[in-house]
């Protein structure tokens, strides 16, 4: 499995199966997915091509990996819960503020769990966090509270 990042789209994965197949994914930054198969004799053509809602996708992992054989719990649909990384433009309106100030958890329900920046990983930040531009923040919540939670986060 290979990957390749999409700017402003999300991320393509590539994979080439056991009978030499290609298969690609294109994970849309909005919880949407594309599904796309090529010919067996010209892996440049596309056979194949479904466009796939958040919801879908959901339904088709749970279908090719049920829930009760998931290591991690927080891809299966039954909690409504998911986890997403939310990159902080490097112009955001919080860098150099603290976490409390965006005032997340209460305006969407959302909890940050953990902050990526360079090689480190910070833990359970608390709100007197000092946040900085092209941090990746985890977050975790119900569908729309992440998606709030972006928002929030991609203010300039």
């Amino acid at each position: 499995m290979s990957s390749t990042p999409l700017p402003g789209i999300g991320v393509r994965y590539d994979l080439t199966t056991r009978e030499h197949r290609r298969l690609s994914v294109v994970a849309q930054r909005d919880g949407a997915r594309i599904l796309n198969a090529y010919h067996p004799d010209d892996p440049d053509a596309c056979a194949l091509s479904v466009r796939l809602s958040a919801g879908e996708t959901e339904a088709l992992i749970d279908a090719l990996m049920p829930a009760h054989h998931s290591p991690n719990l927080l891809s299966t649909t039954g909690l409504g819960l998911v986890a997403e990384r939310i990159e902080l433009p490097s112009v955001s309106y919080w860098s150099g503020r603290v976490l409390g100030d965006t005032r997340l958890r209460t305006e969407t329900g959302a909890s940050i769990v953990a902050v990526l920046r360079r090689a480190d990983a910070i833990p359970s930040p608390g709100p007197d966090f000092r946040l900085s531009g092209g941090d990746t923040l985890i977050v975790i919540g119900t569908r729309e509270g992440v998606d709030a939670a972006a928002a929030i986060l991609g203010q300039e």
